[in-house]
């Protein structure tokens, strides 16, 4: 291993980029390459096959190309489809995503409500989690898209619109007390959704395990102060559109160079 261990952190868009501030948070001495398959955004769209293979090529290019220690597979949709697929390929660890509803049924004394995509509150894999961690809590169910367009446009400069999210958002009002984002959009925008869910329902979300996990299998210690030379983050996408480059001024501000194309198959 390098004397910085290398770590990829993949998803389908920016939402990764809350496990990425988590994740360098408390793991100061990683290097980061954050890799983002925005050519086939939104992932929970696609058919399963097509997401295994775009995932697979994507991340195993990645892997070979900068030398990875370990994977992080920082989407919701691809933990629950590719991680066997992809474990099979690499030698190195994957670490997948799971929204935090044991976390969260421990912390509420109301009800949970898991705020995800449609794609991950219809999945059977999150109605299992729900059965096995919260049996005697209640779990309020809200999917939407809308909220991780919001997401990315913010992380593009854009003001998130408080009405609109409070639309969104109104089947859970006054109904839960512990909010799950179960999507790693969502954090990006989790003042918002403080604002309108109030400040007496508490927001969880899964970064800090996550660090916890890639500290654990590297042999790292959480928390430690890095003393050495702090260079730009790495950071690539399938495809780099004109408007990209809004991005990149609030990707400097978060530790990366300017966004360069990931390598990966065109047959995919």
């Amino acid at each position: 291993m390098t004397t910085r261990p290398k770590v990829l952190i993949f998803d389908s868009g920016v939402g990764g980029l809350s496990v990425y501030q988590a994740i360098v948070e408390h793991l100061p001495q990683l290097s980061i390459v954050y890799t983002f398959d925005n050519e086939a955004y939104p992932y929970g769209e696609l058919e399963q096959d097509v997401l295994i293979s775009r995932v697979t090529s994507i991340v195993v290019s990645a892997v070979v190309k900068e030398s990875i220690d370990l994977v992080v597979i920082a989407c919701n949709t691809a933990s629950t489809i590719v991680l066997p697929s992809l474990r099979a390929e690499l030698s190195i660890p994957v670490v997948g995503v799971v929204p935090a509803i044991k976390p969260a049924s421990l912390l509420s004394n109301l009800a949970v409500g898991l705020i995800a995509t449609p794609a991950t509150v219809t999945r059977q894999y999150t109605h299992d989690l729900i059965q096995d961690f919260s049996p005697h809590q209640p779990v309020e169910l809200l999917g939407s898209t809308r909220l991780v367009d919001m997401a990315e446009a913010k992380l593009r400069g854009y003001t998130i619109d408080l009405q609109e999210l409070n639309c969104i958002l109104a089947p859970l009002r006054q109904k839960i007390d512990v909010a799950v984002l179960g999507c790693t959009h969502f954090p990006l925008i989790k003042d918002e959704i403080q604002t309108v869910l109030g400040k007496e329902v508490l927001l969880v979300d899964s970064g800090k395990a996550i660090a916890r996990r890639v500290a654990q299998l590297l042999m790292l210690d959480i928390g430690r102060i890095y003393k050495g030379k702090r260079e730009k983050h790495k950071i690539m996408s399938s495809t780099i559109p004109w408007e990209e480059m809004a991005l990149n001024v609030e990707l400097d501000k978060l530790g990366f160079g300017v966004i360069q194309n990931c390598p990966f198959r065109r047959d995919v």
